[in-house]
């Protein structure tokens, strides 16, 4: 899913109400009220997004609504459990980004256990989803986050202070859904779709 960072007087970027990219308008205050234009002079700042007419507000060049945080958006096949600490940490993401790289690596663990792991131990749970077969890409992302969400509570030699840092945990457990959710349901849908005795000759194929 292609990602283009939310930016004030950007043209169009991903949209944080309906993850469109899409063009943006751009309105500043202007005496009693607003009007459309682009001035440095003003420092409250309105996006409208052309796609699903929702606006964004911006304080000089940060965005105060919605409260965001600048994150990617999620994967639309996000678990809800997991979707809740996401959204959790991308709100607070701006303010303290120790606490979101802790919460995220709180999702990753509520993850494990979405997928069948008992959600106790998050590196006995990635050790094995790696025995049954999880891709190894998908093992290093899963680590990341777990490692550097650890350096946030136990502080070590992560900066996790550091919003550039972290901003890239969010697009990592993004990717971490896509392969493990997200891809599996696409290709299961369409391997299901395909004629019964075609099906049946992939089975008998399969069990010689």
């Amino acid at each position: 899913m292609k990602y283009i960072q939310p930016e004030v007087y950007k043209r169009s970027f991903t949209c944080p109400h309906c993850g469109s990219i899409a063009t943006q308008d751009w309105w500043d205050r202007a005496g009693d009220g607003f009007e459309y234009q682009s001035s440095l002079d003003n420092l409250i700042r309105v996006g409208v997004c052309q796609h699903c007419q929702s606006f964004s507000i911006w304080v000089v060049d940060k965005m105060y609504y919605p409260n965001t945080g600048n994150a990617p958006f999620p994967n639309p096949d996000m678990p809800e459990s997991v979707l809740k600490l996401y959204l959790e940490a991308a709100a607070i993401h701006p303010k303290s980004p120790r606490g979101a790289a802790a919460l995220l690596r709180l999702a990753i663990q509520v993850l494990c256990k979405e997928l069948g792991e008992k959600g106790e131990n998050i590196n006995t749970d990635i050790g094995n989803l790696v025995k049954k077969g999880l891709p190894i890409i998908v093992q290093k992302s899963l680590d990341i986050v777990r490692v550097t969400g650890n350096d946030a509570v136990h502080p070590g030699q992560i900066d996790t202070d550091n919003p550039e840092s972290v901003s890239q945990l969010f697009e990592l457990v993004n990717i971490i859904i896509e392969y493990m959710i997200a891809l599996p349901k696409k290709v299961n849908g369409l391997y299901s779709s395909l004629p019964a005795d075609k099906l049946k000759g992939i089975e008998v194929r399969d069990t010689k």
